[in-house]
């Protein structure tokens, strides 16, 4: 009997959970095979050396208290490495002015007056007061963009000065096009069972005070020689046939399987699998279940993706920085010289992570928005000038950077728009009729690592399930 024929298409964090998932699923003998049209496997998850530091220059952590990726990580024998931040807070420069992100809120938005006082003016707390006794909010199942309810709440400042920024940092996207039960699920529960207050339904979902003398368990982790670490242990642990620098150009369904075409257009390559994952951006998947699947890529077309770059700093040893995590900057945010910031994010990892402190001093800064396409078409020069401006206008730090690197993440990071859930059920309906093939990634159900590896879990289960079945 030949080998079990498996093939996975992407080698992000998505794709290599998958294959390592089907590995224990399908035993040694199974053929998996990875195909990845850029030159690296990883994704998002990509650590450079950035002033002789391992340097995180994607995702730089993931969710502690989802499971996921810390099982993996103990899974992978790489619990020895895992790390938390320090306990530097984040913060958040709105308004001209640079404050801590207030506790009590739910992504920014506040669970009582208190909680957002020094952040908002005596009009915005003043309206925050009275949203309790606007009339009842009534979803009836429905879902609606974050800025429109945040604003009919509680006027601009909320959303402009302290969710946006919030949000944005997380999905590079703006309140207005985000939707609500994708991006605050907790919110929109709470909402639908009843509670007809945005400050009562926040006030709902934080978690009971700490006991006395108890810790709270950390939110975030990380590995200490980054975490491209886990690209490598994942590839070692799954052993399956890495193919590099190919796309995937058709995805076509066979009798007994699929076929699939790589390489270049006027010579592809075809080889034939029993089952397929496909862990793509929504793009690329759109295009790749047009013919097969072409319900599934109807849904794939509604995704919107944003671009971003990371902009890695090496500064001098000595070189000072404010006690703080990172600073999230609101959009339209204008420097005191007058200039635009161009930066939405600064993560001063020197501050933040207890294993990157020393020398150098190492400091990240995020540039780009969904609609901000602009801001990235500069030469990587530039960009370093513009969030070297920033820094300075920021923190008054002026030293001239040891070591640079500019990463850019084009088109890969999903919107979560206003009913994506029903984008993401129609996918996954569509899909679970075709015998044999599976989706994963970071378009689905959130895009965090944790939830990137449970659709990787998923998939691979459900190709699994199939190839195993045929063989009996």
């Amino acid at each position: 009997m030949r080998a079990l024929r498996v093939a996975v298409v992407g080698g992000g964090i998505s794709g290599l959970a998958a294959a390592h998932r089907l590995r224990h699923l399908l035993g040694p003998d199974a053929e998996i095979t990875v195909v990845e049209q850029s030159d690296r496997l990883g994704g998002k998850l990509r650590t450079i050396e950035v002033g002789g530091r391992a340097f995180d220059v994607g995702a730089e952590a993931f969710l502690h208290r989802r499971p996921e990726a810390a099982e993996l990580v103990a899974e992978l024998g790489l619990a020895d490495r895992l790390v938390h931040p320090t306990k530097a807070a984040a913060s958040i420069h709105a308004a001209g002015a640079t404050r801590p992100i207030p506790a009590h809120t739910l992504m920014g938005v506040p669970a009582s007056v208190e909680a957002v006082r020094q952040v908002l003016s005596d009009d915005g707390l003043r309206r925050v007061a009275a949203e309790p006794g606007l009339p009842p909010i009534r979803l009836d199942g429905a879902d609606v963009a974050v800025g429109a309810l945040l604003r009919e709440r509680f006027g601009p400042e909320v959303g402009d000065r302290l969710v946006g920024p919030l949000l944005g940092g997380v999905y590079a996207g703006r309140t207005d096009v985000l939707g609500l039960r994708a991006t605050m699920p907790q919110l929109a529960t709470a909402l639908d069972s009843g509670v007809g207050s945005l400050l009562a339904a926040a006030a709902t979902t934080m978690p009971a005070p700490p006991q006395p003398r108890v810790a709270r368990p950390p939110v975030f982790g990380t590995l200490r020689d980054g975490l491209s670490t886990v690209v490598t242990r994942l590839a070692d642990a799954s052993k399956p046939e890495v193919r590099l620098g190919l796309p995937v150009r058709a995805l076509v369904r066979r009798e007994h399987g699929w076929r699939l075409e790589i390489g270049s257009a006027a010579a592809p390559t075809r080889f034939d699998v029993d089952g397929v994952v496909l862990a793509v951006p929504a793009p690329a998947a759109r295009k790749l279940l047009a013919d097969a699947v072409p319900a599934a890529s109807r849904r794939y077309a509604e995704v919107e993706v944003a671009s971003m770059a990371v902009v890695a700093l090496a500064l001098p040893p000595g070189t000072e920085l404010p006690d703080r995590s990172g600073v999230l900057l609101a959009e339209g945010e204008v420097a005191s010289d007058g200039v635009p910031f161009t930066a939405k994010a600064f993560t001063f990892s020197s501050r933040k992570w207890a294993h990157l402190a020393g020398e150098p001093v190492l400091v990240r800064g995020s540039v780009g928005r969904h609609g901000e396409a602009h801001l990235l078409q500069r030469d990587d020069a530039d960009l370093v000038a513009a969030v070297r401006h920033d820094l300075h206008q920021l923190t008054g730090v002026t030293a001239q950077p040891i070591d640079t690197a500019v990463t850019r993440w084009g088109g890969g990071l999903p919107q979560y728009g206003v009913g994506h859930l029903d984008v993401v059920r129609g996918i996954e309906d569509a899909v679970a009729g075709v015998p044999g093939l599976a989706v994963a990634g970071a378009t689905l159900h959130g895009v965090g690592i944790p939830a990137c590896i449970a659709t990787a879990d998923a998939a691979a289960a459900r190709v699994a399930a199939h190839v195993l079945g045929r063989v009996r």
